[in-house]
């Protein structure tokens, strides 16, 4: 097969690799227009949509009605608070004692 393909691409001018890639890109045409992937994709993405649905349930369960979770800062989900921050000194205050 290989030394096939690799006549047919020198005949038509191209490398093996765009020889391939053309005849991906044409396979994958003639895929996207049969019905029958078009429907298995349909359940797919209705599978998606019933898994999200559920998740989000679960969550509004989890965290109240509204679904969704309070927010938080990046520090506190990696489960610590930042610090508070401090009050400036003004420049008439003594500095620290070293």
């Amino acid at each position: 097969m290989h030394a096939q393909l690799s006549v047919i691409a020198q005949l038509g001018e191209l490398t093996i690799t765009d020889a391939i890639r053309q005849a991906i890109e044409q396979w994958i045409e003639t895929k996207k227009s049969q019905p029958e992937l078009t429907s298995r994709a349909q359940s797919v993405l209705d599978d998606i949509e019933r898994d999200a649905a559920q998740r989000r349930s679960a969550i509004a369960t989890l965290f109240g009605s509204s679904g969704e979770p309070e927010a938080k800062t990046e520090t506190e989900s990696m489960g610590f608070r930042p610090p508070a921050k401090r009050a400036a000194r003004s420049k008439g205050d003594d500095p620290a004692s070293s």
